[in-house]
């Protein structure tokens, strides 16, 4: 029986975290109403001229430096002509010729060790608008607001051969952006979307199969599967002395199936040309030396600095590292509390739990390092108890209250007055001899029930250790 090989490069496309569009002032921000964040020129007005926002240039050339590409400091716009109802200027904006970076790479791992995934090219380009296709009434809208959003597209070497390779690959590709600030990668919101290009050939030969690529993929269980889906059926076809033929096809994730779409276009079917509207782009060596100079700390080397100075789990440093927020979050806590293992154990135990719960990403965690250190400050001092804290933190997740101002206003501070409490605790045992007399005969655990008396009878703000300790004295 034949072995096969899968072949497979990716094209990732990464919506830049600007504030406003590449060749306009019109807003970027997700979730607007409909066409509300349109002008002339991202709607492709007759007339109306484009000019390049000078950000989209940074970010793209940061994401260029921190994946080892090769510059090209004179680079330019090309008009890449197609027709489709979400391209209102029947032409996008891209670059063909002089893409902005090239010939990099990133190093990956995955259970087989390292790998050096190629990168070929950095490009810089619009992004089209949004089809909304309704059934009830049986026609497709037609939303502008993402139209003009810059857009990098990275182009990988065909140089993976797995899904996990493919996911390790855009994994770190994710990490580094959101690293540099120049996008949030949010799947889920199409910030970050992957083409897969996929081919399969004998395994030993060098000539590469025919390839289709695979569109619509939003996240990296859909990428994954997708791949595993389109290898199985490129091999059944060639198993039945059937040809691959090279087009795009769409992946439907529920169906977890992939159909055709169209034939696969080459670059002469676009008709490029060089754009006329925009002057070409010279990057000097001072700019790029600028750029360099403000790469931040990237994830291999914030770990190894958390090792030296925080002293935490390497598992919770893996975890935390592996979100920009969430370091931040935690480094910005840690320096007003200075408990870095108390932060790391929110984050790692009931922060994780929540975002679970919730099926949400660290990235939308929206409480602040002031109030996590405050809630931690809080506890250490004996303000309030571990169930209190929990209770507070529930609270704080959801709507990021000042965790001080939500005990104060719900009466939440813990009854740590010895004097009040152990009179409460001489009435508690007065009232339950037998628990009393449980515990005196060697029953330990009897001592719990009473606990769980003085808890209710505190509204739970008692602290559990000290009511344990008076209750010890009382019945010694």
């Amino acid at each position: 029986m034949k072995q096969y090989e899968t072949v497979i490069g990716l094209e990732v496309h990464v919506e830049l975290a600007t504030k406003t569009k590449i060749f306009c002032g019109c807003s970027t921000a997700f979730g607007g109403a409909p066409n509300t964040h349109t002008c002339p020129v991202c709607t492709g007005m007759p007339g109306s001229l484009p000019v390049l926002n000078r950000q989209v240039v940074e970010y793209a050339l940061a994401v260029g430096l921190a994946t080892n590409c090769a510059v090209h400091q004179y680079c330019k716009f090309d008009r890449k002509n197609y027709f489709y109802p979400d391209n209102p200027q029947n032409y996008q904006i891209s670059q063909l010729y002089l893409p902005i970076c090239h010939d990099g790479y990133v190093e990956i791992e995955t259970s087989f060790g390292s790998k050096r995934v190629g990168i070929h090219e950095i490009h810089m380009e619009e992004d089209a608008g949004k089809l909304i296709h309704d059934e009830w009434e049986d026609c497709s809208l037609v939303d502008y607001n993402r139209s003009g959003v810059p857009l990098i597209e990275i182009v990988s070497e065909p140089d993976m051969r797995s899904a996990e390779e493919v996911i390790a690959y855009l994994e770190k590709l994710r990490l580094i952006i959101q690293y540099l600030g120049a996008s949030d990668c949010k799947l889920q919101e199409g910030s970050m979307r992957a083409d897969v290009n996929l081919s399969v050939r004998e395994a030993g030969t060098q000539k590469l199969g025919t390839r289709t690529e695979m569109k619509n993929l939003n996240s990296f269980k859909a990428i994954a599967r997708a791949i595993d889906g389109e290898r199985a059926r490129q091999i059944e076809l060639l198993g039945e002395g059937k040809s691959v033929i090279q087009e795009t096809r769409r992946w439907d994730d529920n169906k977890e199936y992939s159909y055709a779409m169209r034939s696969k276009e080459d670059a002469k079917d676009y008709r490029y040309f060089p754009d006329p509207d925009l002057t070409p782009v010279f990057i000097d060596d001072a700019w790029i030396a600028r750029v360099r100079s403000a790469q931040p700390e990237f994830r291999t080397e914030k770990m190894a600095r958390y090792r030296r100075e925080y002293g935490i789990p390497e598992y919770d440093i893996e975890i935390i590292t592996g979100s920009k927020h969430m370091a931040d979050l935690f480094e910005a806590a840690v320096a007003i509390c200075h408990q870095p293992k108390k932060v790391s154990n929110w984050l790692m135990v009931e922060t994780l739990r929540l975002l679970k719960e919730r099926e949400l990403e660290p990235e939308d965690i929206r409480f602040s390092p002031e109030h996590l250190a405050g809630l931690i400050q809080m506890a250490d001092a004996g303000e309030i108890n571990s169930s209190v804290a929990k209770e507070v933190f529930a609270v704080m997740f959801e709507k990021d209250v000042d965790p001080l101002r939500y005990v104060e206003e719900h009466g939440l501070r813990s009854q740590n007055d010895e004097g009040e409490l152990k009179a409460l605790l001489q009435e508690i045992v007065s009232r339950n001899p037998q628990s009393v007399a449980d515990y005196r005969n060697g029953k330990q655990k009897a001592i719990g029930f009473l606990v769980g008396q003085a808890m209710k009878a505190t509204s739970g703000k008692a602290d559990p250790g000290l009511v344990n300790r008076i209750f010890k004295e009382l019945l010694s």
